[in-house]
């Protein structure tokens, strides 16, 4: 099922065609999606699940990269974020949080991948919490190979020092009561876009846990964790202060059917000086990091 979106379909983006659709999520909630196409023949099909407070714009230009080499990729917005929000001008009394974006949105886009390229071989793209929710996710098993960047269990004692305590202030002493004062999390507040109460608060509950989303005794998804089967690469940028190299090892420990491949990455392996939590979906990386991804993800078996 594909919905008309804002865009003018086929639209050019350079050689690549990119779309703005409605993808449907498994309760039928309409999330905003880009749908980027290859002029030539596809080869394969990628999805690109986003990071917390991350709107899907970010990965539009590794999206195109990987399309301009044969891909079909999508790009979509969580429930309540981006194109996924409410009409309404505030989310306050909007019901979501970062389970829900796992079961109902994340499981969604990888079915509408699947049936739609079902003969093409499929790759997952995780950057943070896209990570982490390809083991919440009950369909993972039908993800052949995945790649992770960025992608923790972030637990604020495994966030490099001083940005664990910044973390944790930020929460506890202004996220948290801001939240339920206005009833939902304020973009101006410093994470860049509004998110939904029940998204904040879960996050904030999971950060402050000792294994992160991985004991919350609440989170009946973890067992979704083994299921998956594919190859399973993560990327560790060495200056990320968030996914520091033991919260991705922490994350990588609960995908207990495979051997994840873990990889550090140093800023000046990319020729770069910083790439943090954020930087690897910068286009300077195109001849760096974004081919050394394709390449993996081109990979047959």
């Amino acid at each position: 099922m594909i919905e008309g979106g804002n865009a003018v379909a086929g639209a050019a983006l350079d050689d690549v065609f990119s779309d703005d659709i409605v993808v449907p999520a498994v309760d039928g909630y309409k999330l905003g999606a880009t749908l980027f196409l290859p002029r030539g023949a596809k080869r394969r099909a990628v999805l690109i699940n986003s990071a917390t407070a991350v709107p899907r714009k970010v990965y539009r230009g590794f999206a195109g990269y990987l399309a301009r080499r044969g891909a079909a990729v999508l790009t979509y917005d969580y429930r309540g974020t981006g194109d996924s929000r409410p009409k309404a001008r505030s989310l306050a009394g909007f019901k979501a949080d970062m389970a829900d974006w796992a079961a109902l949105d994340v499981t969604a886009a990888v079915r509408w991948m699947r049936e739609r390229y079902r003969d093409l071989p499929f790759t997952y793209v995780g950057h943070s919490f896209g990570g982490q929710a390809l083991g919440l996710i009950a369909n993972n098993a039908e993800i052949p190979r995945a790649l992770l960047v960025a992608s923790q269990a972030a637990h604020w004692k495994l966030m490099a020092s001083p940005e664990r305590y910044r973390v944790v202030a930020f929460m506890n002493g202004v996220g948290l009561p801001l939240t339920r004062l206005l009833g939902y999390m304020p973009a101006w507040a410093g994470l860049g876009v509004d998110l939904p109460k029940g998204v904040f608060e879960q996050w904030t509950r999971w950060v402050l846990r000792e294994r992160y989303l991985l004991d919350d005794p609440a989170l009946a998804a973890r067992e979704n964790f083994p299921k998956f089967r594919g190859k399973l690469r993560a990327l560790v940028m060495t200056d990320d202060t968030w996914a520091t190299r033991p919260a991705v090892e922490l994350l990588c420990s609960a995908f207990t059917s495979v051997t994840p491949e873990i990889l550090s990455i140093r800023p000046a392996d990319a020729g770069a000086k910083t790439i943090g939590h954020m930087g690897f979906f910068r286009s300077e990386h195109r001849d760096t990091l974004w081919r050394g991804a394709a390449e993996w993800i081109e990979m047959e078996g």
